[in-house]
């Protein structure tokens, strides 16, 4: 047991309860919830460390449910496209996987089953998740220890929200040496031999959902296979020319990697090791471990500390203040949700980004910023706006419902991480697009006729 709280020291590591350790337990569960993967995983690598140090068998409990607030049919084909990898991975490392689906997806009553010393998950700043974890802290008869395996730098360190990438950057290079190193492969030492207890790994269970099918899948390949593919293929063949074509979207000179973060199919720090130990120019390196780890953690922070995260709520006072001051400006031409929507706007740069959207599952984050702020200017308030935003993303993006999401439509619409800029009718000092300066930043015709090439 001391060796077991000296893991627990660990600083990804929260300590959920004060429950002692289950000396009678069978087992030790891994309780996957975002940190779908079998690899680079600090959740699994926990519940791993404890099963050996206990001689414990570990298993890991999987169960999706049809009911994630705005996920629809398009996200939960990409979930299911990962879940082959998660039980390859898990057989790879002798950890034994239980797949559960809606209604039959309780962890309270599997560990009723199974009765084990403890169970480990791993974290998401996301308010439902969250909801579930203190929901089974409460309910588990065992300890519950969390891991944070979604960034580089655990967020709890930062300890409050910043207010911009200059505040969260120092605080994060000071705190990357100790984090920054690569997972250690360790393989469970006791088989887990009760395979009874798992319903068939399948990916077609969906089909009997009730599901929010407005979104149809798309054509993207799930799994921590392909993501790792897609990261070592950026790594040798687009880094090195990253700082110039990353903000063109007719380029695609992006690395594609949020899809796989956001579900989990891949680790922010094997994504950020791949980049740095490439043979791509320092600059290129530098370009891109600054929005991986910088900005994507400042995106976490925001999520994890702002509860308003996804309303127009989570301003800073300035822009209150701004945007107070213009909210009866006259706007010269307003939208419904539903023709926004559809992509029925005179600005074929706006349209074009929209229709990416919904037929891709993916938009250009360049063009993210400016879709969030045209739908500020064309909707009758910034609350109404911020809505519009949020339930377009989510419905339509792969990786919607993500941190990055959320601060980029709080970025794009009321100033969040971003500085006042010269004051305009409407958007008072938040920081101002238009289409004429967005199309001089990249080749914007060239871009809208291959968007309109993916219509046909």
């Amino acid at each position: 047991m001391d060796e077991i709280g000296t893991i627990g020291t660990d600083d990804r590591i929260t300590i959920r309860n004060a429950t002692a350790l289950n000396n009678e337990g069978k087992c030790v569960v891994y309780w996957m919830q975002h940190a779908q993967r079998a690899e680079d995983n600090p959740a699994l690598d926990t519940a791993i460390r404890i099963g050996n140090e206990l001689q414990k068998p570990v298993v890991t409990f999987f169960a999706p449910v049809p009911f994630y607030p705005n996920a629809n049919l398009r996200h939960y084909h990409f979930l299911a496209g990962g879940i082959p990898d998660i039980a390859g991975g898990m057989t790879d490392r002798n950890v034994g996987f239980v797949f559960r689906f809606y209604p039959d997806h309780s962890l309270i009553k599997f560990c009723a089953e199974i009765n084990p010393c403890i169970v480990i998950g791993d974290e998401n700043p996301l308010r439902e998740m969250e909801h579930w974890r203190v929901k089974a802290t409460k309910l588990l008869k065992v300890p519950l220890w969390t891991v944070d395996a979604d960034v580089v730098v655990p967020s709890k360190l930062l300890l409050k929200e910043q207010f911009a990438a200059r505040t969260i950057r120092p605080r994060i290079h000071r705190l990357l040496p100790k984090f920054f190193v690569p997972s250690k492969k360790i393989k469970a030492q006791i088989d887990w031999k009760r395979k009874a207890h798992s319903q068939p790994i399948t990916t077609d269970f969906i089909s009997k959902w009730k599901l929010d099918r407005s979104a149809s899948p798309v054509n993207m390949r799930a799994g921590s296979v392909e993501a790792l593919r897609i990261v070592n293929q950026f790594a040798r063949n687009k880094l090195q020319d990253y700082p110039e074509d990353h903000n063109h979207p007719e380029i695609n000179g992006t690395s594609h990697f949020s899809t796989y973060l956001h579900f989990g199919h891949l680790s922010p720090i094997r994504a950020a090791l791949s980049v740095r130990d490439s043979a791509a120019p320092q600059k290129a390196k530098d370009a891109f471990l600054e929005q991986l780890i910088v900005r994507r953690e400042l995106a976490v922070n925001f999520v994890k500390y702002n509860s308003n995260y996804d309303s127009a709520e989570s301003l800073e006072p300035w822009a209150d203040r701004t945007l107070s001051e213009h909210a009866r400006d006259k706007r010269p031409t307003l939208y419904s949700e539903k023709q926004l929507e559809n992509a029925e706007t005179h600005d074929p740069l706006w349209n074009a980004a929209q229709k990416q959207m919904v037929i891709t599952g993916w938009m250009h984050n360049y063009l993210r910023m400016y879709w969030a702020k045209k739908i500020l200017e064309w909707s009758p308030s910034i609350a109404v706006a911020y809505q519009r935003a949020v339930v377009l993303n989510d419905r339509y993006e792969i990786d919607g419902r993500d941190p990055n999401g959320y601060a980029g439509i709080a970025w794009a619409i009321v100033g969040k991480h971003d500085r006042a800029w010269s004051n305009r009718p409407i958007y008072g000092k938040i920081r101002y697009m238009s289409y004429a300066s967005t199309s001089r930043k990249f080749d914007s015709k060239k871009y809208i006729a291959q968007i309109a090439a993916l219509e046909k």
